[in-house]
């Protein structure tokens, strides 16, 4: 099996890119979501953790983006509590997925966790600046503010780029992703 890893800035179109490689796909975001709404012991530890703003289960994601912005450090403690059961269900899925050919891993905080492994084939997600923003103001619960406190967290882009095997520039165009992953499929194979 071949682990493929999306990097990437936040909107810059990582989901998008990893689905359409074809082959099973982990997305920590969903798993997160799903953590929050299904998972009990996830919320009595943030309640325990953070009890002025995790109140209730499932916890909402108002809540969430609340006790984000009120101090950067709710952020750490979250990530703290969230990432080590992100990484059991990682885990899970590598085991149900061992026969596929390649796996793609969609973790936005890969590197910074050092969930990575030294083969895995990592690839950069390139996208327009102005092109990223438009796009996530699109989306329902759009906050600047908890934009920023999770770039913070995240290693500088730069660096990814460096760190990463390919680059696939993302124009937001199904035909010119699929020609550039044919292309790395192709290399890696």
């Amino acid at each position: 099996m071949i682990r493929i890893g999306i990097l990437g800035d936040i909107g810059s179109g990582k989901s998008y890119v990893a689905k359409s490689f074809g082959y099973p796909v982990f997305i920590a975001d969903n798993e997160v979501a799903k953590l929050y709404k299904k998972d009990r012991k996830i919320f009595i530890k943030l309640n325990k953790a953070l009890p002025k703003y995790i109140t209730q289960f499932p916890i909402k994601k108002l809540e969430v983006t609340r006790m984000i912005l009120a101090d950067k450090n709710n952020l750490k403690k979250v990530i703290h509590i969230i990432h080590p059961e992100v990484k059991k269900k990682m885990n899970i899925f590598l085991k149900k997925n061992k026969k596929s050919k390649y796996i793609v891993l969609d973790i936005p905080l890969l590197l910074e966790n050092k969930i990575n492994k030294r083969k895995d084939i990592l690839i950069f997600i390139q996208s327009n600046r102005t092109e990223i923003l438009k796009r996530l103001k699109k989306r329902q619960n759009f906050n600047s503010k908890i934009l920023d406190r999770f770039r913070k967290i995240q290693l500088p882009l730069d660096y990814k780029r460096k760190k990463s095997n390919f680059i696939i520039k993302n124009n937001f165009t199904n035909k010119f992703i699929k020609k550039q992953i044919k292309y790395i499929l192709n290399q890696i194979s």
